[in-house]
């Protein structure tokens, strides 16, 4: 009788498993992991749109707050203005960053004296669980429901 090399059907059957098992066990809290990553950068986003914003209503004071948050960004090389003051990265800027959608809405006056930022989740459960927003105080909310953000929801500690 010869005697063979290799392993049998049943050995590769049981490491099969044992990367399923563990694959299983990884996938899930990597996809956690990540959700948890886009909410912290989106938090962090949010901070970074009120310092802008600030900064835009010092500079141009007869303007108040930007309409828009495109205003606030600008591609480089960038020479900086009311329109495209570059005071964020230009991704911030148009709106999406971290599986987070950013709708800036502005009181509509000359000057601007309010606005408020609302980031909801591209995917709610995929991208993020939370909607968050923030206003002109620089407080920044959340709504665990995801349903809709406002200054009246839930202050991030």
């Amino acid at each position: 009788m010869r005697k063979q090399n290799g392993f049998s059907l049943i050995e590769l059957l049981i490491v099969v498993s044992v990367l399923l098992i563990i694959a299983a066990i990884a996938i899930p809290n990597f996809l956690r992991s990540r959700l948890r990553a886009n909410e912290a950068s989106t938090v962090a986003s949010l901070r970074v749109i009120n310092t802008a914003a600030v900064t835009f209503s010092i500079t141009y004071p007869d303007l108040g707050y930007p309409a828009q948050l495109t205003a606030l960004g600008g591609a480089n090389p960038c020479p900086g203005s009311s329109t495209q003051a570059c005071l964020i990265d230009d991704v911030l800027a148009q709106g999406r960053k971290s599986g987070y959608s950013f709708v800036w809405t502005g009181d509509g006056a000359v000057p601007s004296v309010t606005f408020i930022v609302t980031a909801a989740p591209q995917v709610v459960g995929g991208s993020g669980q939370l909607m968050y927003c923030t206003d002109h105080t620089g407080v920044i909310y959340y709504d665990p429901s995801g349903s809709g953000c406002t200054n009246a929801s839930q202050v991030l500690q």
